[in-house]
């Protein structure tokens, strides 16, 4: 639910988004990149870096580091895969999640409860050793970590697998990696 407030009442409205945020690295914008000098301080960059609130970026699922897009690529005339094939295999990943979900108040994976989350989620032996060395480097919370389960369960049904596999945990706490850059993990 999303509440706005004003001077003649308050109102609060069903609410269900995607939220996509974009900022640069440091006041420059080139911290991190392997073409363009950081002209920053490192005081300069962690002061920018601390205007963002930690526990909001706790919310965000994915972070992403991105790099410009060189020449070369921008102009080739390689194919990238079509959008119908992306857009199939997002419409099967979200039929195995209304399958999974049908008899719940729940629809998708983002929207698993705290209780659900262990049972939907669960790992094997040896992807439960890899999450906790990596919740571990990382430092993250543990609101961070159930954010990076219902992600890698994502990333599982993407590829039609009945369970999390190390590939896919994986993937999903790479989408965290620049945390530990960024953020003092």
């Amino acid at each position: 639910m999303i509440t706005v407030a004003r001077a003649r009442g308050t109102y609060t409205y069903p609410s269900r988004c995607t939220l996509i945020c974009a900022m640069n690295p440091c006041p420059c914008g080139n911290y991190g990149s392997s073409t363009k000098a950081c002209r920053c301080s490192p005081a300069q960059i962690q002061r920018y870096l601390s205007r963002i609130s930690g526990p909001l970026l706790d919310r965000i699922d994915i972070h992403l580091e991105l790099e410009a897009v060189p020449y070369d690529q921008l102009t080739s005339r390689r194919e990238a895969e079509p959008s119908a094939a992306i857009r199939a295999r997002v419409n099967q990943a979200r039929q195995i999640q209304a399958a999974r979900y049908h008899d719940m108040e729940t629809f998708c994976n983002a929207q698993i409860s705290g209780r659900l989350l262990q049972e939907i989620c669960a790992l094997d032996r040896e992807c439960a050793a890899k999450a906790q060395q990596y919740y571990t480097q990382l430092g993250l919370t543990a609101r961070a970590y159930n954010r990076i389960l219902r992600v890698a369960r994502t990333i599982a049904d993407l590829e039609g697998s009945e369970a999390i596999r190390l590939p896919h945990l994986t993937e999903a706490f790479s989408y965290r990696l620049a945390d530990g850059k960024y953020w003092g993990g």
